[in-house]
């Protein structure tokens, strides 16, 4: 027997999963169940998986699997199914391009360095040195200042949008504001992936995960190594 509030959870999900082949972030599930805080939506989910309707991947981000689903979902399924709806796909003029669409040969790409990974968990040792190259939008690149680009490694990062194995875009520089997130190297040899924010004479770097507590560290510590400024996914 489920709440309503895990009741109305699965169904979200499920109606996601079915629309974008991936689960929802947990900003947007608490969005949509009007929560004030994602906790609220762990305990949920941790409901959900003890009840075996949900199974959780370790190590992966938004790795929400729907083993099964209750009664009450299952009847709006059926009726759906048995309605006589069949899907049809649309297919448009083909000859001519939507109306504000860039012909390609438009769209420059600039081939940037991908210096090793960067930690969007636990810190590892950083990597100075280009391993490839990755092309990006020249428009990802507005602005001064050189770039690069680094593989994100772990899950601290996904409710920012920031998935393992995702490529992100670097402005190097060693300022950032508040909020910001950057690349931080922490005493010297540790380089990170997190939230930037100055508490007086105090650097917090804060994860977009609850699993992870923020750090606060002595300013002299914390070197700020460039902001994040885009990111490319693989699917």
């Amino acid at each position: 027997m489920l709440t309503r509030k895990q009741l109305e959870l699965l169904s979200f999900i499920q109606k996601r999963v079915q629309r974008d082949g991936v689960p929802p972030s947990f900003d947007e599930m608490k969005e949509a169940l009007n929560l004030r805080s994602k906790s609220g939506i762990h305990r949920l989910i941790t409901a959900l998986e003890e009840r075996g309707f949900i199974h959780r991947l370790a190590h992966r981000a938004r790795a929400i699997e729907i083993v099964k689903l209750p009664e009450a979902l299952m009847t709006g399924a059926s009726a759906v199914a048995n309605s006589g709806f069949s899907p049809r796909v649309i297919e448009g003029d083909k000859t001519s391009p939507p109306r504000d669409a860039l012909p390609v040969e438009a769209i420059d790409a600039v081939e940037l360095p991908v210096m090793g990974r960067i930690a969007a968990g636990t810190p590892i040792e950083a990597i100075s040195e280009a391993s490839h190259s990755v092309a990006v939008p020249g428009q990802m690149l507005a602005g001064q200042g050189n770039h690069y680009a680094l593989e994100v490694k772990g899950d601290s990062m996904i409710d920012a949008g920031i998935n393992d194995g995702d490529v992100v875009v670097i402005r190097e520089g060693p300022s950032a504001d508040n909020g910001d997130i950057v690349v931080a190297l922490v005493e010297g040899y540790e380089a990170t992936l997190k939230r930037f924010y100055r508490r007086g004479s105090m650097i917090a770097l804060e994860a977009a995960n609850p699993a992870y507590e923020t750090r606060v560290l002595p300013e002299g510590q914390v070197k700020v190594q460039g902001r994040l400024v885009g990111l490319i996914r693989t699917y």
